[in-house]
């Protein structure tokens, strides 16, 4: 079950991927890179990216929350004033 958590993603990565595109593209400052914790918290990985849009119903995001996504091999960091998860440049 999808939760409301959105999930940014590289554009020009993960083209054998099965990732829903809506064609939209973010800026650093609208995504607020400039929030992120140097220290992150390392959390347990996800199997999918579509996992990380549900979690608030079970294991609520806090910001700076770090998730290796597996489907994607690629990290995400939690934003909190986004309220979304946002792949790490690796």
């Amino acid at each position: 079950m999808a939760g409301t958590a959105a999930v940014f993603v590289f554009a020009d990565q993960h083209a054998n991927t099965p990732v829903e595109r809506q064609g939209m593209m973010w800026n650093e400052e609208e995504l607020h890179l400039h929030t992120i914790p140097s220290q992150l918290t390392s959390k347990p990985a996800m199997a999918t990216n579509l996992a990380l849009e549900g979690l608030e119903s079970y294991d609520p995001p806090n910001h700076g929350d770090l998730r290796r996504v597996e489907a994607l091999d690629t990290d995400f960091v939690y934003i909190k004033p986004i309220l979304g998860w946002v792949e790490l440049a690796t």
